[in-house]
């Protein structure tokens, strides 16, 4: 891990938060040996109070006894909190709202009365030894200057870092730098981003607090979460890595593994075109994307499909050249003609048409075969 940044994995919490998501105990452990063993640093394993089959899986996640703290999720009560000890986890999180918004409507009362709960309960899980994350829910809506007099209390009172929630995704980058540099620069404390990405913009985002100076990017699995879900683990880690520099020296490599398991404990498919772990992000169709592939993966590709678990796909198609035609039969131990590549692109192209999509393998041998004959 790097020195200056860790992941904190909120799957199982904020994650199973999702609508109509329910995990079985047995997937909440196994998600958690998958998530220590790519490399996060911190795991959000649920919320304690909640009794019954979470207090059970966290227990059994903290029994595992894996490299990643284990954090459980708190309201601002100490007998949240005294429930999360309970379960043998070294790490608390305890979220209040901020934002005006939030403090009249939903929890109809004051901002001194936040500041006062807030406090009681840090400075409860302080004696008990815990390492703390104060979260500010519905942070980026609050005033402020409230804000930071939010976060210094919390600092005083023994939180380790401070968890900027952007709750509702109306982030944008610019703004979200300019924030997060101004609350480190006046508080001095460690800031988590925890991004959702009701606008797309999760990810961005969250590199965003990085570049400002945040030391923690709170994630989820294919960017499970409430709503539109938040910042995807496999997109922060591999952007940090490629478009940061910032290696975590993750294993990168079973991140397709890692992602298809979520998908499949959640009921949630894994879209092809997902960014980082969807298969089509090494499935190339058009000719001249397909011939710059060939010539050197790197005209198109980013980084290489075995870095995330994948595999690169040629597909042949309406777009597809005869380069990709020589190509994919070179892989069938065949070596055509120019003559024979071109003839059979047209007839591919015609095909790919009348069926509306790619042709499978078997497809393209048959119009080979169908080719030949017509010749004789």
């Amino acid at each position: 891990m790097s020195k200056n940044l860790t992941i904190v994995d909120t799957t199982l919490r904020d994650g199973e938060q999702t609508a109509g998501v329910v995990f079985a105990n047995k997937e909440k452990v196994r998600i958690a040996k998958l998530l220590d063993e790519v490399g996060v640093g911190q795991i959000e394993a649920g919320i304690p109070v909640m009794g019954g089959d979470e207090k059970e899986s966290i227990t059994a996640i903290v029994k595992l006894g894996l490299k990643a703290s284990i954090m459980a999720w708190n309201r601002a009560v100490i007998s949240d909190i005294q429930t999360s000890i309970d379960c043998g986890v070294d790490a608390v999180a305890i979220s209040i709202s901020t934002s005006d918004i939030h403090i009249k409507h939903k929890l109809q009362t004051t901002r001194e009365d936040v500041l006062q709960r807030m406090v009681k309960a840090t400075e409860y899980a302080k004696k008990q030894g815990m390492y703390i994350s104060v979260n500010a829910e519905d942070a980026s809506r609050t005033d402020m200057d409230f804000l930071i007099e939010f976060a210094t209390e919390a600092k005083n009172a023994g939180a380790n870092r401070i968890r900027y929630c952007d709750t509702v995704g109306i982030l944008e980058p610019f703004i979200t730098y300019e924030r997060i540099k101004v609350l480190i620069e006046r508080v001095g404390i460690d800031v988590e981003m925890h991004t959702h990405n009701d606008f797309g913009m999760a990810t961005a985002n969250a590199l965003a607090g990085v570049k400002a100076g945040a030391t923690h990017v709170g994630v989820t699995i294919n960017g499970l979460g409430e709503r539109a879900g938040n910042a995807a683990l496999e997109e922060v880690v591999m952007a940090l890595k490629h478009l940061v520099k910032e290696d975590l020296y993750f294993k990168t490599e079973k991140f397709r593994e890692l992602s298809e398991y979520v998908a499949l404990a959640s009921g949630r498919e894994l879209p092809v075109s997902k960014a980082i772990v969807g298969t089509n992000m090494f499935a190339h169709e058009s000719g001249i994307h397909a011939d710059g592939v060939h010539k050197n993966p790197l005209t198109y590709e980013v980084f290489s499909p075995e870095e995330v678990g994948l595999q690169r796909q040629m597909v042949i198609g309406k777009h597809s050249g005869s380069a990709a035609i020589l190509a994919k039969f070179r892989e069938y131990g065949r070596e055509l003609t120019e003559k024979e590549a071109n003839d059979l692109l047209d007839k591919v192209r015609s095909l790919a048409v009348d069926l509306k999509r790619s042709l499978f393998d078997k497809e393209l041998i048959y119009l080979y075969e169908d080719y030949l004959e017509g010749r004789h």
